[in-house]
């Protein structure tokens, strides 16, 4: 735990959330500054700063419990779908907690996840692909 992480707060009982499901590895709660009804976020229990570099049992139980909370926000809200997502690095937030926000969505919830698109010719995409690929 970390004391000046407001997130290990949470996940402690020392800072006033709704849970909506806690087990060994994770909690969900409702964020206190929700995109729409429903706006959950899921965290792993200890300090950890990214989604993407915890070990694999760790972030298989945090997705293990996306999958839980999401089923009870389907029957609970009876959404149109879900935006599920997670951001880190310094550019996205504040929060150097791990986690994931599980967005239940409606038509015309003006949620806006959108991306700027652009194209990926061939040339560019065998390119980028041998690239990463020899990062495996």
């Amino acid at each position: 735990m970390s004391d000046d992480c407001e997130f290990c707060r949470i996940v402690a009982g020392d800072q006033p959330v709704h849970v909506l499901y806690e087990d060994e590895q994770t909690c969900a709660f409702l964020d206190r500054n929700p995109a729409v009804t429903g706006h959950t976020l899921v965290v792993p229990r200890g300090h950890e700063e990214d989604v993407l570099t915890i070990d694999e049992p760790t972030a298989s139980a945090v997705f293990e419990t996306v999958r839980t909370v999401a089923a009870a926000l389907e029957t609970a809200l009876e959404p149109d779908g879900f935006s599920v997502f997670h951001t880190s690095g310094p550019l996205v937030g504040d929060i150097d907690h791990a986690h994931v926000h599980l967005v239940p969505r409606t038509e015309g919830d003006d949620v806006a996840l959108s991306l700027s698109r652009g194209q990926l010719t061939g040339d560019e995409a065998t390119r980028l692909a041998k690239r990463i690929r020899s990062a495996l």
